[in-house]
C-alpha cells in the first residue's frame, strides 16, 4: 500500500510528472482543479480554450479518439523536463501517494516502463501493426521518459482503431515489447467511474455522455 507519510521532498517529485488528460466539451475541469492533480494536468483539447496545454486542432468523436492519442503522443516528445507521465480518463481518479511511490521506484529507471492493467488486442479485422499488441487500460496508464523517447508516433494502421491499442502499438513498434517493463497497476488506488472509500461514494461519470 502507498505511504501516507511522505515528506515535502517526496511530494516535490511530482514536479517531474505530467498528467495527460484528454477532455471533451462535457469534461468537468473544475472538479479536477480541486484535486491534487490540478498542478500537473495537461488537458488535451480539440481546439484552443483556456487551460488547454495540448491542442490537436481537430474535432474528435468517439470513433476518432485514436487520432487524439497520436496528437498527445507527438506533443509529449517535447516535454523534456518531465520524467514520468500518466494518461488519465476524465472519469477516473488516482491516489497521490500511490503515484509518489511509483515515481520513487521508477524515476531514472534503466528501461522503458509501462504501468497499467494490460490487455492484448485480439481482432483480426485488419492485418496491420495493431493486431496482437499489448496495451494499457485507458482509465490509467503511467510511463517514463524512456518509453516516450522510443514511441513510434508514425505508426501505420487502417481504419478507426481503439485509442489505447494505438498507444500500445506505438510502444511495441517503437520500443519493442521485449525491451519494455510492463508493470501491473494496483487497482486499490485507482477509481474509475465511481469513487467509493470510507464514508464517500461519488459517481465520477454522472452525466452519461460516452
Amino acid at each position: 500500500p502507498p505511504s501516507h507519510s511522505n515528506t515535502g521532498a517526496e511530494y516535490a517529485m511530482l514536479d517531474k510528472l505530467a498528467v495527460i488528460f484528454p477532455v471533451n466539451n462535457n469534461t468537468d475541469m473544475q472538479f479536477y482543479q480541486n484535486t491534487w492533480l490540478r498542478n500537473y494536468l495537461y488537458p488535451v483539447c480539440d481546439w484552443p480554450r483556456p487551460g488547454c496545454k495540448i491542442v490537436c486542432n481537430r474535432t474528435s468523436t468517439y470513433r476518432s479518439l485514436h487520432k487524439k492519442t497520436k496528437c498527445f503522443a507527438q506533443a509529449i516528445k517535447q516535454f523534456e523536463d518531465k520524467e514520468l507521465f500518466i494518461k488519465l480518463d476524465d472519469d477516473a481518479l488516482v491516489d497521490i501517494d500511490y503515484v509518489i511511490g511509483l515515481i520513487k521506484k521508477y524515476q531514472g529507471y534503466h528501461k522503458p516502463v509501462y504501468i497499467s492493467d494490460h490487455l492484448r488486442t485480439k481482432t483480426r479485422d485488419y492485418p496491420d501493426a495493431l493486431n496482437g499488441v499489448r496495451y494499457g487500460n485507458g482509465k490509467f496508464y503511467m510511463f517514463n521518459r524512456k518509453l516516450v523517447q522510443c514511441l513510434d508516433i508514425d505508426i501505420k494502421y487502417r481504419g478507426s482503431r481503439f485509442e489505447d491499442a494505438v498507444f500500445g502499438g506505438m510502444v511495441s513498434n517503437g520500443c519493442g515489447e521485449n525491451n519494455v517493463e510492463y508493470v501491473k497497476e494496483d487497482d486499490r488506488w485507482i477509481w474509475h467511474k465511481e469513487y467509493a472509500n470510507e464514508n464517500k461514494q461519488i459517481d465520477l461519470s454522472f452525466i452519461k455522455n460516452h
